[in-house]
């Protein structure tokens, strides 16, 4: 299985009560896909809205070529942050429930642990 599938197939899970925790190739397909200052600044827009986001929209804020929204779209699809619902010609863009929080949590994790001061 790749990363991009394992991607896929456990962050599916829709509304949890806790984050999902997230393997070392979810972790990486995230941060990769993040790497990407125009995919960053796309993921901010998706959750300053608070409701989902359309093409058309996101594509007027960040004067990109269709063809290049597509492109950015899909590659935070596959990487497990957004959800993409299609009804008829639109699509309609949203945070992927947890997985921000689960990222979060796991970068935090790295921080310095509280070890006793000499």
């Amino acid at each position: 299985m790749t990363a991009k599938q394992e991607v896929r197939s456990t962050v599916n899970s829709e509304e949890t009560a806790r984050p999902p925790r997230l393997t070392r190739a979810q972790r990486t397909a995230i941060l990769k896909a993040l790497a990407d200052p125009t995919r960053f600044e796309l993921l901010e827009k998706i959750a300053r809205v608070q409701c989902p986001l359309t093409c058309s929209m996101a594509s007027e804020s960040l004067a990109i070529s269709a063809a290049t929204l597509s492109h950015h779209i899909k590659e935070l699809q596959t990487s497990g942050l957004i959800n993409v619902r299609r009804e008829g010609k639109f699509a309609y863009l949203t945070i992927k429930s947890g997985v921000l929080e689960a990222l979060a949590a796991y970068l935090q994790s790295l921080g310095p642990a509280s070890c006793p001061t000499r």
